[in-house]
């Protein structure tokens, strides 16, 4: 269900290279907005639902971090995206197995990231996350070229391998030690992929390492070390190949999904820290009717577990 089984090469979007520096202000948003990029049905069981989707497990993790989730349609003009874009506080690039050369997926992930990248060089501040197939695409997106080689985990749960690097991060430095701890010793990250970016692959690219810094690896079940866990350094932008929204909000029981208190307190924290992230972006609607139009609380979940990994899809 979440493995990316096609090597594919994705649509290259160069970054700028420009200092990333943020305006000196004051303003909090405390009513964040978070896009989720919807993705195509693959899954043939899925396909009488509709052409795209949203599990409900992400709408509920970023839900559960303080923030509203706005699905974000393939199926829309790049001026909609655009005036989506001005909307949302951050957006989220979920998993899923699609071609990252020629699908729409990949194609507007690409729009918005370019976009993303013109604001924060502006001091406007907007931050993206891609999960799992969200990582491959963005690193993708920076390096100008696909990465991408066999790093077999699926449904798998390891510990992180942290690099130097991971202690000061964004992402991490908030975390309690006890915790950080157990996050380098415990499975609490579930793997669900067949591709990944080898730590060689990624280290021997200049723009991955100018744009990215590398927190954490793992080892494949086939053998080589892939990029588990990335950070932007002058720009909010983020990414892992593994999946901290099921810790809390998927149950299959054949499926890999670390319960215990610590997996959940990795995904709370991980999901707070994206959406204070996003509190950080003074994107707004141009008035409240038009943010309630746009809100996921317009669509109905559809129940898939007889069907599929997950309980709950939103279908578009």
């Amino acid at each position: 269900m979440f493995a990316f089984n096609a090597l594919v090469c994705a649509s290259a979007a160069l970054y700028s290279a420009g200092a990333f520096v943020l305006q000196n202000r004051h303003e909090v948003n405390n009513r964040p907005i978070i896009g989720i990029l919807t993705q195509e049905v693959t899954d043939d069981n899925l396909k009488k639902f509709g052409n795209t989707y949203i599990p409900t497990s992400y709408v509920t993790y970023i839900e559960s971090g303080g923030a509203r989730v706005v699905p974000i349609k393939l199926n829309q003009s790049f001026a909609e995206h655009e005036k989506i874009f001005r909307s949302i506080n951050g957006l989220l690039l979920i998993g899923g197995s699609v071609n990252l050369e020629t699908s729409d997926f990949a194609h507007i992930a690409g729009f918005y990231f370019r976009l993303a990248i013109k604001a924060n060089d502006k001091g406007d501040y907007f931050p993206i996350w891609g999960t799992c197939l969200g990582l491959q695409l963005l690193t993708v997106l920076v390096a100008g070229e696909n990465l991408l080689s066999r790093t077999v985990a699926e449904n798998v749960t390891y510990p992180l391998n942290f690099t130097t690097e991971a202690q000061s991060s964004r992402i991490f430095k908030d975390f309690p030690p006890n915790l950080l701890k157990a996050l380098s010793q415990e499975p609490l990250t579930a793997n669900f992929h067949h591709f990944g970016v080898t730590k060689e692959a990624f280290m021997g690219n200049e723009k991955l390492n100018v744009f990215f810094s590398i927190l954490s690896t793992n080892v494949a079940e086939n053998g080589p070390v892939f990029v588990s866990t990335i950070e932007g350094r002058k720009y909010p932008v983020y990414g892992v190949q593994w999946h901290p929204e099921v810790n809390r909000f998927q149950w299959d029981p054949h499926y890999n999904f670390p319960h215990s208190s610590n997996a959940v307190g990795v995904s709370s924290l991980l999901a707070e820290f994206f959406v204070n992230e996003g509190r950080r972006s003074l994107h707004h609607f141009s008035d409240t009717a038009e943010e309630n139009r746009a809100l996921i609380y317009n669509y109905n979940p559809v129940y898939v577990g007889n069907v599929s990994a997950y309980e709950q899809s939103y279908f578009f």
